[in-house]
C-alpha cells in the first residue's frame, strides 16, 4: 500500500478528512500496527474488507496530496 512512514505523514496531515471508519482503520493498521487479519477480528468484518477500506483510505490521502502538496512542501526535504 505504499511506503508507510509517507502514508503516516499523510495520514497525519489529510485524516481528519477522511471518514469516522476510515480514520479508525487508519490508526489501527498505521499506528496500532495490528494487521488485516486482527482489525477484520476485532471488527467482526472480513480481511478483504478491511484491506479494500484501506486501499480506498489511503487512495484519498494520496489524491488530497496531489491537489495540495502539504505533506510535499513540510516534509519535503526529509524524503
Amino acid at each position: 500500500m505504499g511506503d508507510r512512514l509517507h502514508i503516516i505523514h499523510l495520514f497525519d496531515v489529510y485524516g481528519g478528512l477522511l471518514t469516522s471508519r476510515q480514520q479508525r482503520l487508519m490508526r489501527l493498521y498505521y499506528h496500532d500496527d495490528l494487521s488485516l487479519g486482527e482489525i477484520a477480528q476485532r471488527l467482526r468484518v472480513t480481511r478483504q474488507a478491511v484491506y479494500d477500506s484501506l486501499h480506498r483510505a489511503v487512495g484519498e490521502l494520496q489524491r488530497l496530496e496531489r491537489h495540495l502538496g502539504l505533506v510535499r512542501r513540510r516534509f519535503g526535504a526529509l524524503r
